[in-house]
Formats: structure tokens, C-alpha cells, sequence
């Protein structure tokens, strides 16, 4: 028969010849056959177009940690009496598995489930596919009293579905999977949690066991220290330590207090942000905090996304009024207080708007996902003539953004048009053209999501990676054909006739609470010299230098520099240690010999000592830092 594999036309005579002719066979964890993800032995048939998937690939490593959540959950049952299995994805690294266990697991019991794990492994079981009636599949999990499996089955729609056995284990799923136990060498249970069900604090909670595999024990333990260097760069812990912000349960889960030094450090995100949007020919807008239902009704918010909104309001005069979860219904209002002309086009709205989205207490973390957020939002109104110039400006933004802030290594992902679209398939074409092009000039690694945009317009998603090389989604530049169809958005055109506007959402660091959280966690706390909320912290040795010490400090203020005093009466030591917690740029330490000689000794967290130096030499340091930042 003749198949193509990775685009190469080749002949065999049976099945086997095929995985001669792949290279590094051993590596294999699947096959992508006719665009489907299947199991590495499925049959292959005459005319199919074949590539492998790898072990170490994105794809690859989905399906080896799936395969390894299906080995955790039988070791589970084994050990385990009356489990219910819930659910059991792998996760962008590694899997867990949702049980319903009457005995709590804790920590102590991780090593038998890994001893199970590993006798599963050395057993070789035989993963294999089977195809069986939706009904009969449900008959027995009924049977089995699982009413997560009996839910999910119940919404499945289609008469067949699969599972996969292996020994005396099956369970619903879709695979691809491994082939046999055996491939997956080495494990680790990291930890165990709580969960409700679908996230839900109305559901039962379930236990949730999160782990790690991989084929080598080098892998395991690499990936064990940057977990662990996660741990001390965790911005919640962070957070706490150098006092930045809180989350009050007396308040509501979700809902961020910033505190002075975040606060601080916030608003000069937030005039930076401000300053350069100016620059950049955005007007700035600010926008109420509620309106009436009936605009989140016709901009298709409330259909779509009602589930994670706040509920409505009645007020006496029989108004439903909704906290915003969007910005975007305000901004079009503005623009279509007046009827424009082609000429005032683009009109660049922006603003950092604060909305509301009632996200489920399970899935709450820090920073990173919260009830109440800013989101640095503008609105693009162009024509179909602006479109490469307005995209290439927007990356342009994006990319001094990224970079200020000190990413170095960053990817766009450019989603295109889905099956289902509103809205013209030419303006859909120059749109992703346009998209395409700025990316190329650019001259940036990117990659195409074919299919993945949303129903209303292409996108382009910038993802920095972090110290840790975690990614990190920051900017969107997303089409909306939708929108000035709902909202009838018009402009009169160069013929003196109407034409919807060409609308384009813009969001350059997400959500200032996530993005902050993420600046926490890259730097570790310890935050570029221009961030810092305190720079220069002054050390006097005793009470008898205060007055010189006053004198430089008011000199280090006079040059914009945001320095302060330790006067507290605790030794210098305890002084020196917690300028070093706090992670403050630079200490100086100040006693009789300063003084007399009219020169101070600084400190800097990076550079170490820096000796004695007149203030002017001092200020020619931080200068210096200020600008290698810029």
C-alpha cells in the first residue's frame, strides 16, 4: 500500500514496514493519521497521510501524562476500596486525577500509590482501545453508583463512544494513548487538593492528586527543582513578604486590597501605560462600573458568558442594571454619540477599565485569577484602508511593552477563521492578512492556529515566557466583525454613504492584577530599579548622624529618587538584613566616618558593595541603572 509520511510518498507491505521508515521509533507516542490523533498501532489503511508525534512535543507529552493519569487512577483503585473516578486530564505540565474516596489520601500515602504505580509499569498491561455503545457504557457505571461518569455520558451525544483497558482497569476515554504501561519509567505524586466538581463550590468536593512522569529520573528531577523554584517565587508568598496586596475573605474571595508599596508600584505601571498611549494618538476614556442589562443583551456578553456574570440588579424603577464584566458596550457608545466621517478615522479609544466576572471560588488563585480586574482595554474604529498600518502599530506597542518590562523571550500565535463565522469571508481575508504581514515585518517567531480564532474575528495572542520559561498570555489583538453588526457601529465613507467600521479589541498586559502577579513571580520580587517602590533605604549608626543622614536623603529625593530613613532602634544587622528582604535597589550605611569625610558608603542588591562616593558619584550610579532599564 502506499501512504505519505511527513509529506513523503513511500510504499509498504505491511503495517510494520511503517515504523522501520519512522525515525526514532522509540520515541514515538502516537500517530497523527489523516489529521486525527490516533494510537500508535491503529491500522493503517492505503492512501492515508501519516506523521508521528513525539515524545518531548507538546502533543506527545499530553498523551504520555494521560496515559500516566489512567495508570495513577487504576494504582488508586487498587489500594483504594469504593473509588469513584472522576476526571483525569493531563495539564500543560504534567496531570491529576478528581477521585471521590470515602478515606482521605495526605502526603505520607503518596509512596505505596508510587510503589503501585511502578508494579503497574513492570506488569507491561496492554493499553487497548474499545468502542462501545454510549448506553451500555452508562448501564454500567450506573451500576458502579460513579455519577461523574454517568454526567458526562448523559451530555455525550453520540450513540458510540470509547474507552481504554488496561488489565483489570478501563476507563471513559478518547485517547490517544500509550501502547502498554511500560513506557512510563519514572513518577511523582507533587501533590493533593481539594476540588469541587466542575469547579463549583455547590458540588461535592472531591480530592484532586496532581503528578509529574517522564521517561528519565534526570527529567523528574529537573522538573522537581523548578517546581520548587516556583514555590519561592509564588507571588501570593511574594506578596506577603514585601507587604503588596491582600485578598480579605471578610470581602469576598477574589477581590484584590492593594496595599501601599503595590499600590504604588501599580500607579506607575498605570502612568507609564497612560503617558505612552497618549503618545500614541489614543484618547483615554473612563466609563461607569454598572449599566442597564438590556446593552450586555444586545452586545450577545449576557447570552455567551452569563454563567460568570455577577447577578443583575432591579432598582425601584423596574430597571435590571449588571456590574460590567466588559468594557467594550461603553467605548461603542461613545463613538456612536455622533456620526463619523471617514476622515476622523481611526478613532482609538482606550481606557483601564475595572469589570466584574463571578468566577467560581475552586478556580481562584492570587493574582492570577480573581473575581474583580483591570483590564488595560482599548478599542481600534478603522476602515478596511487602515487595517496593515493599525496592526503594525499595535504590535509595535505590544513588543515596547514586553520589552520594557523586561521580557526577553516572547511568541505570537495568530488564530484564524473557524468553521462557524460572522461576518464577510474577504474582510475575514485581509484581516488575517493583515495580522499575517505586521508579524512577518516584525520578523518574530510566530505560529498559526488554523481554525482557532473566535466566531467573530482573527486574533493575535502574545505569550512571554518568564524566568521559570512558563508562558505567560499578555497582549491580544483581536478582529470583531460582531459587534458593529449588533450595534449597527456605521461611519460615512469617502462615496458620502454608510459603512460599518472596522472594530478591532486591543488589550496590551491583560489584566493589571494578573500581569503584576506574573512581574512577582518572574523577578522573584526583586523588581527593576525604575519599579521599586522604595530604591535607597539610609542606615544611620546611631541618633548622632541623623542630621546627615537627613541631608542626603533630602539630596537623593531632590533627584527623584524615593529613598528613606531606617530610624527604628534595632541594630544595624537587623537593619542590613531586612533592606535585604525587602529587596530594596541600594542601603546606605551612614556612621561618624561619612560624616567627617562628606562621602557615603551604598550598597546595591546586584552589584554589591560599591565603596565610598560622593553623592554626585552615587547619583551617576543609579542614573546609570535607570537608563540600561530604559
Amino acid at each position: 500500500m502506499k501512504v505519505k509520511l511527513n509529506g513523503k510518498n513511500i510504499e509498504i507491505s505491511k503495517k510494520e514496514d511503517l515504523y522501520e521508515k519512522i525515525e526514532d521509533f522509540r520515541n514515538v507516542t502516537a500517530l497523527d493519521i489523516n489529521g486525527e490523533k490516533r494510537d500508535l498501532f491503529s491500522i493503517i489503511n492505503d492512501g492515508d497521510t501519516i506523521e508521528p508525534i513525539y515524545y518531548g512535543t507538546k502533543e506527545g507529552l499530553d498523551i504520555f501524562w494521560h496515559s500516566s493519569a489512567h495508570i495513577m487512577a487504576q494504582a488508586i483503585m487498587r489500594l483504594y476500596k469504593n473509588v469513584k473516578l472522576a476526571i483525569g486530564p493531563s495539564i500543560a505540565h504534567g496531570f491529576y486525577y478528581d477521585i471521590d474516596s470515602p478515606e482521605m489520601i495526605k502526603e505520607e500515602d503518596f509512596p505505596k500509590i508510587e510503589k503501585e504505580f511502578k508494579k503497574i509499569v513492570k506488569e507491561r498491561l496492554r493499553i487497548e482501545r474499545e468502542d462501545i455503545s454510549r448506553d451500555e457504557l452508562l448501564a454500567v457505571y450506573k451500576k458502579e453508583n460513579n455519577p461523574y461518569k454517568v454526567e458526562i455520558l448523559t451530555n455525550i451525544e453520540d450513540d458510540m463512544v470509547s474507552l481504554y483497558r488496561q488489565g483489570d482497569f478501563f476507563d471513559l476515554c478518547r485517547g490517544p494513548h500509550l501502547p502498554n504501561t511500560s513506557y512510563i519509567k519514572h513518577f511523582k505524586i507533587l501533590s493533593v487538593a481539594g476540588a469541587y466538581w466542575h469547579g463549583d463550590e455547590k458540588n461535592k468536593m472531591l480530592q484532586r492528586l496532581y503528578a509529574i512522569s517522564f521517561k528519565t529520573k534526570e527529567e523528574v528531577d529537573e522538573y522537581l527543582e523548578i517546581l520548587k523554584e516556583a514555590k519561592e517565587r509564588d507571588h501570593r508568598k511574594i506578596g506577603k513578604e514585601l507587604d503588596l496586596f491582600s485578598i480579605f475573605p471578610e470581602a469576598g474571595p477574589g477581590l484584590v486590597f492593594w496595599k501601599p508599596a503595590g499600590a504604588f508600584m501599580r500607579n506607575l505601571i498605570e502612568d507609564l501605560w497612560k503617558k505612552t498611549h497618549l503618545e500614541n494618538d489614543y484618547d483615554l476614556l473612563y466609563t461607569p462600573h454598572v449599566a442597564k442589562k438590556h446593552l450586555w443583551e444586545t452586545s450577545g456578553h449576557y447570552e455567551f458568558y452569563k454563567e460568570n456574570l455577577f447577578p443583575d440588579m432591579e432598582f425601584p424603577e423596574g430597571e435590571h442594571y449588571l456590574i460590567r464584566p466588559m468594557n467594550c458596550p461603553f467605548h461603542i457608545l461613545i463613538f456612536q454619540e455622533k456620526l463619523r466621517s471617514y476622515k476622523e478615522l481611526p478613532i482609538r479609544y482606550a481606557e483601564l477599565g475595572t469589570v466584574y466576572r463571578y468566577e467560581k471560588s475552586g478556580v481562584l488563585h492570587g493574582l492570577m485569577r480573581v473575581r474583580g480586574f483591570t483590564q488595560d482595554d482599548a478599542h481600534i474604529f478603522c476602515q478596511r484602508e487602515d487595517l496593515d498600518e493599525e496592526v503594525k502599530k499595535l504590535l509595535d506597542f505590544s513588543i515596547f511593552f514586553i520589552k520594557k518590562f523586561g521580557f526577553k523571550d516572547f511568541k505570537v500565535y495568530l488564530a484564524t477563521r473557524p468553521e462557524k463565522f460572522v461576518g464577510d469571508p474577504a474582510t475575514w481575508d485581509q484581516a488575517e492578512k493583515a495580522l499575517e504581514n505586521a508579524v512577518k515585518e516584525y520578523g518574530i517567531d510566530y505560529e498559526i492556529d488554523e481554525g482557532g480564532g473566535a466566531f467573530y474575528g482573527p486574533k493575535i495572542d502574545i505569550k512571554i515566557k518568564d524566568a521559570l520559561g512558563r508562558e505567560w498570555q499578555t497582549t491580544t489583538i483581536q478582529f470583531d466583525f460582531n459587534l458593529p453588526e449588533r450595534f449597527d457601529i456605521n461611519f460615512i465613507n469617502d462615496k458620502g454613504e454608510k459603512e460599518h467600521v472596522i472594530m478591532i479589541h486591543r488589550a496590551l498586559l491583560g489584566s493589571l492584577e494578573r500581569f503584576f502577579g506574573v512581574l512577582i513571580e518572574h523577578y522573584k520580587g526583586d523588581f527593576p530599579y525604575w519599579l521599586a517602590y522604595k530604591q535607597v533605604v539610609i542606615l544611620p549608626i546611631n541618633d548622632h548622624i541623623k542630621d546627615y543622614a537627613e541631608k542626603i536623603n533630602d539630596k537623593l529625593k531632590e533627584n527623584g529618587v524615593r529613598s528613606y530613613i531606617d530610624k527604628r532602634n534595632e541594630r544595624l544587622g537587623y537593619k542590613i538584613r531586612e533592606a535585604k528582604l525587602k529587596k530594596i535597589p541600594y542601603f546606605i550605611v551612614i556612621g561618624e566616618t561619612e560624616r567627617e569625610e562628606n562621602v557615603i558608603k551604598p550598597n546595591g542588591r546586584k552589584e554589591g558593595e560599591l565603596g565610598k562616593m560622593s553623592f554626585d558619584e552615587f547619583i551617576e550610579v543609579l542614573e546609570k541603572r535607570k537608563n540600561a532599564e530604559d
